[in-house]
């Protein structure tokens, strides 16, 4: 169990939320999971209503199966959580913090790709060109801490 003030939200801003007390981090590897990061898993953490709120805008969710719902960023379409009849998951990327939370157990393994278990055996690949492109990024995502305002002034 985590507790303290944990934040987090969407890559623009529009949503945003606040726990004070987190559960168990996980991964799943479920088919709806993948389909909904785009991704080879989801990484949540369990959230309880109680100590969970949203102070600007609300997910939007999207009913996935006949037990869950699937929240998400009207605006810019961040996968946020995973709503089922026992509770609330929130995506672990999405907290200001998320190398705070390692993943204790992966949930639906047997449903993970072929290949899930030697990702990380791949070679790493960089390149000069690379590292000058990622230098010259300008983020205009929302940064990792809550702000009063969303996007800045000049910015709306």
């Amino acid at each position: 169990m985590f507790e303290g003030e944990f934040t987090g939200g969407c890559q623009c801003g529009a949503v945003r939320f606040k726990a004070t007390k987190l559960g168990r981090p996980s991964i799943c590897h479920c088919r709806m999971c993948q389909k909904q990061f785009g991704s080879f898993f989801g990484a949540f953490i369990t959230a309880y209503d109680g100590d969970l709120h949203f102070p600007r805008h609300e997910p939007n969710w999207f009913r996935s199966s006949n037990v869950a719902e699937r929240g998400f960023c009207h605006r810019c379409g961040t996968p946020l959580a995973y709503r089922h009849t026992g509770g609330i998951e929130l995506a672990i990327g999405t907290l200001d913090d998320p190398q705070l939370f390692e993943p204790q157990v992966q949930v639906n393994h047997h449903k993970r790709l072929p290949w899930i278990d030697t990702l990380l055996d791949k070679p790493t690949f960089t390149s000069t060109g690379m590292e000058h492109l990622h230098a010259s990024v300008v983020s205009l995502q929302h940064p990792d801490h809550d702000t009063k305002v969303w996007p800045p002034a000049e910015e709306q």
